[in-house]
């Protein structure tokens, strides 16, 4: 550790003798534990119980109704009534990351189909000899009679 503290005087170019930062730095971490020291936050101990419980999935949610459909499409449960009263919290984000990949891969489906349909529709207007163009064309065109046969 000392070791840490000289490199670190030396690479900030002060002129500190390495025993006055050596006691500085005791009496900053008097009575402290050194495994505690080395972190720049601590929690409180209740914090830390709360989220270990949380986090481990001891039930104790209350699902709301879209999330118990949630719960239903995602297949965790096969009926509304096999839905307990209150559920795990892991559970309820499981089954929305689920459903997310799920209509992610709806949309990509519609998309490539959409896709192709347009493709299709392309090719036969192309047989057909409709382009845009053309189209464009033709509207001028008889934009251009209609303007002429309006002038007296």
């Amino acid at each position: 550790m000392w070791g840490r503290a000289d490199r670190a005087v030396k690479l900030l170019g002060r002129n500190i003798p390495s025993e006055l930062l050596r006691r500085n730095i005791l009496r900053m971490t008097e009575g402290v534990d050194p495994k505690i020291s080395r972190r720049l936050c601590i929690k409180p101990q209740q914090d830390l119980q709360s989220k270990s419980r949380a986090a481990s999935g001891v039930p104790g949610y209350k699902p709301t109704d879209w999330e118990r459909r949630f719960l239903l499409w995602a297949g965790h449960f096969k009926k509304p009534e096999d839905i307990p009263e209150t559920v795990s919290i892991e559970t309820v984000r499981a089954a929305k990351t689920t459903l997310r990949v799920k209509f992610s891969y709806v949309m990509i489906a519609l998309t490539i189909l959409g896709c192709i349909i347009m493709v299709v529709r392309g090719k036969q207007a192309m047989k057909r000899h409709e382009s845009l163009t053309n189209i464009n064309l033709e509207k001028k065109a008889q934009w251009r009679m209609e303007s002429t046969s309006a002038k007296p």
